[in-house]
């Protein structure tokens, strides 16, 4: 273990047993090395207060109830991208009782051994202490269960998920990201209390989700949490897809809304978790806005629009940033673009605007993802090509209404009015000229263009 630690926290691991105490690495470093897996995120446990390990590290913080001391380190040369925190966490043994709202524990002592502090966690994988000499500690043969890629619980399912039911969701996830599977009485378990989820804040909800889409088995994760009945619960909105056909004569869907929106995500080629999320909500418009055509077939008139709204509605509620939210919106609300051939430059230059600039690849890997999900069978059609050529084009760079040979201050010298709405209107105007012939914007022809215009008012 020594070989495998940064300096850094090996010389706190030191400094914590020289001063007497008892030490060892825990949770999903341990996992981690045994699997011989990269390590980011570092965790010690020890015998030692949070008052005595402070009095050894003066340098360190300690602002929760929980035993936890956040002591801060350099990260070596190399090491910048290593390390998902700049400090490794030092919690005290601990006994915990008398749950809370089936999350935080009502009763916090201090533990005396290795093996009761083992006890309360949450999956037998990350109850497994590692001390630097190789020294291991599993009471609840994490190692074989790491052997045999099983996921369960520290003793009875039914009481660690009614403990902390966020552990529910964390199954899931330990099981997706390790390609494990979930042992048989805990996935019971699981089912059974699915609905202990809807009492989990938002923002630990949206967090393993992102964990989970975040893996290369994003698609798996997400059956996952179907076939465990919690999907229903954190998206419902997708599951008024089950059972809505889009099958109709001359098109490629073969299943289902629910089912195209998930296979869909399976193929978009985006490691992107938001993008990802994007591409499993593209369609979630579509039950809402089913009907039928004059021929009596399936049609999904403006499900793209009906579709934005309400991925905002569920960004908004898995509390996700501003930034995240608009960018999930912004893609649903576009992804239905024309890639026929006879499209105008113009036209192209539109697209870009609407999707904006930093999302036209990210549009590409929805549509990608898409058109697989759908049943075909080429990632890309000509059209497809053709059109991403001439999006490249158009992007080097974009035509804006910055760019044209005039401006603001000529409107309002020729107009004799000073800055306002009537400035931006007029300049829309020349902009959607120009912008449909781009030959058009010399100075010459806009000032030209401007005094008629005035003359007109």
């Amino acid at each position: 273990m020594e070989k495998a630690g940064p300096k850094a926290i090996i010389l706190i691991y030191k400094k914590l047993k020289g001063a007497g105490f008892e030490v060892y690495f825990v949770g999903g470093c341990v996992r981690d090395f045994l699997m011989e897996q990269p390590i980011k995120d570092w965790d010690l446990t020890t015998n030692a207060t949070p008052p005595q390990i402070q009095k050894i590290f003066p340098y360190s913080f300690y602002d929760n109830r929980f035993g936890t001391v956040g002591v801060p380190f350099e990260k070596g040369k190399g090491e910048e991208d290593v390390f998902e925190k700049n400090f490794v966490e030092i919690t005290t043994y601990r006994r915990e009782s008398g749950y809370e709202n089936l999350r935080h524990p009502g009763k916090i002592e201090w533990g005396k051994t290795i093996e009761e502090d083992l006890s309360r966690r949450d999956f037998t994988i990350n109850a497994i202490a590692l001390g630097l000499a190789q020294e291991i500690i599993d009471p609840f043969g994490g190692r074989e269960d790491i052997k045999n890629k099983v996921v369960q619980t520290v003793g009875n399912p039914e009481e660690r998920f009614n403990e902390d039911a966020l552990r529910l969701l964390r199954a899931i996830r330990f099981a997706n990201q390790l390609k494990f599977k979930i042992e048989e009485k805990t996935w019971k378990a699981i089912v059974k209390n699915a609905l202990h989820i809807t009492k989990i804040s938002a923002e630990r909800v949206r967090a393993e989700l992102l964990k989970i889409l975040s893996t290369d088995q994003a698609y798996e994760g997400i059956l996952l949490l179907d076939q465990a009945g919690m999907l229903g619960m954190i998206i419902p909105e997708l599951s008024e897809g089950k059972g809505v056909s889009q099958v109709r004569p001359g098109r490629h869907h073969k299943t289902d809304v629910f089912t195209h929106n998930i296979l869909s995500l399976k193929h978009t080629p985006s490691p992107d978790p938001i993008i990802k999320l994007a591409t499993l909500l593209h369609d979630v418009g579509k039950p809402r806005v089913a009907g039928k055509d004059k021929e009596g077939h399936v049609i999904f008139y403006n499900h793209e629009v009906k579709g934005a709204q309400m991925a905002r509605e569920i960004a908004q509620r898995l509390r996700f940033s501003n930034k995240q939210k608009d960018k999930i919106v912004n893609l649903i609300r576009w992804h239905m673009f024309t890639v026929d051939e006879h499209i105008t430059d113009s036209a192209v230059r539109r697209f870009i605007r609407r999707v904006g600039v930093e999302n036209v690849a990210d549009m590409m890997d929805l549509r990608i993802g898409d058109r697989l999900g759908g049943g075909t069978q080429t990632a890309e059609s000509w059209r497809l090509k053709k059109f991403k050529e001439r999006v490249a084009s158009e992007l080097n760079p974009p035509f804006t209404i910055n760019d044209m040979a005039v401006d603001g201050n000529d409107v309002m010298r020729e107009f004799k009015i000073g800055p306002g709405p009537k400035v931006g209107e007029l300049l829309k105007k020349l902009f959607e000229e120009v912008d449909e012939d781009l030959s058009k914007n010399t100075r010459e022809y806009l000032l030209k263009r401007i005094h008629e215009i005035s003359r007109k008012k």
